[in-house]
């Protein structure tokens, strides 16, 4: 038995000389050290030997076990160097090759408007109050002065969802709800953006989803000069310091008084095109005194206080900014649109 081990050793090393790869390596060791292996089947015939014969014939088996694992070990290590030599080489990065470009996104248009309107209230003293947009009809509409049946309610047709719950049609809720968590105390002085909701059709200047940014000033002696001073210097900083603002008046329930706020036209500096319909003014906002009885469902007396409000569509405000003539290129996802915004 000793002489086959002899032989099996010197066989098994002379396989593995010339092995020429990993793959064959591996059967090599099956071949002579695996579970039915040459060494093993040898070895399972120790059980005739005598005892005295036993340790020797088993210190030899050892000893040819491992000789042949020190060669393969050895190889295999010589295989897995080459193999990683070959992969660093394979995967070299020529760094003199043109980069790719990387897309990198922007702030879209409507929040970059946004961002800058409420920076320019943050400036003037105001704070951000946001509310649901999912809203009760006694927010949305008995608070502000729009009972049930109110003819004033077609103006904002609404999506119900029950018949006192619906998606608010503008950030005047929020008005309330900043009023209510004041319990009467002054001063007042917020701006509520937000989405709203109205059963529009979609056109060029209309969305049955848009933008709004409403104002709320309340305190001891506010006046409808206040109100106009405040818009004067927004339009100012948002269009530039030589625009001018007109009040005509006008209806909102929750206001009293009440008008439409009217900007010089960027195109024609106020002497009349076709975008203006030659009136040299365009339309950006509604305003007013809070209505005594807004204030008196905010929780306030007004016979102590008065305040003004005021509401802007975004939308409508990055319309004329950017001098774009369909609002529904903000919801289109074409790249190339909002593209152009991104030096902005």
């Amino acid at each position: 038995m000793k002489e086959r081990l002899e032989a099996l050793r010197h066989e098994a090393l002379e396989q593995l000389h010339g092995v020429a790869d990993a793959a064959h390596l591996n059967d090599l060791r099956v071949q002579y050290l695996g579970k039915k292996g040459q060494l093993t089947e040898i070895l399972r015939g120790m059980g005739a030997l005598s005892a005295e014969e036993r340790p020797v014939i088993g210190q030899v088996g050892n000893e040819v076990r491992a000789a042949i694992e020190a060669v393969i070990a050895e190889k295999q290590e010589a295989f897995d160097r080459a193999a990683t030599a070959h992969r660093l080489q394979a995967e070299t990065i020529d760094v003199t090759l043109p980069g790719k470009a990387v897309n990198i996104g922007s702030i879209h248009p409507l929040n970059k408007v946004a961002q800058e309107i409420e920076d320019i209230f943050i400036g003037m003293g105001y704070s951000i109050a946001e509310g649901p947009e999912v809203e009760t009809d006694f927010f949305n509409f008995e608070a502000l002065n729009l009972p049930k049946n109110h003819p004033a309610r077609d103006m904002q047709d609404s999506f119900y969802i029950t018949d006192e719950i619906l998606l608010r049609t503008h950030t005047s809720p929020v008005q309330i709800r900043t009023m209510k968590a004041m319990n009467g105390k002054t001063p007042v002085k917020v701006i509520c953006p937000g989405k709203v909701y109205r059963r529009d059709d979609d056109d060029a200047t209309h969305s049955f989803m848009f933008n709004q940014i409403e104002g709320l000033v309340i305190g001891p002696n506010i006046r409808m000069s206040d109100l106009k001073g405040t818009l004067l210097q927004f339009v100012q900083e948002m269009y530039g310091s030589q625009m001018q603002i007109r009040l005509r008046p006008s209806f909102f329930p929750f206001t009293e008084p009440s008008a439409e706020v009217d900007v010089t036209c960027a195109q024609c500096g106020g002497k009349g095109c076709r975008m203006c319909k030659h009136t040299g003014w365009i339309e950006i906002l509604g305003c007013g005194m809070v209505h005594p009885k807004v204030l008196e469902h905010g929780g306030y007396d007004p016979k102590e206080v008065t305040g003004f409000a005021f509401g802007m569509g975004v939308e409508r405000i990055a319309l004329l900014k950017y001098d774009i003539d369909d609002i529904r290129h903000f919801y289109a996802n074409d790249t190339k649109f909002l593209r152009q915004f991104a030096k902005m």
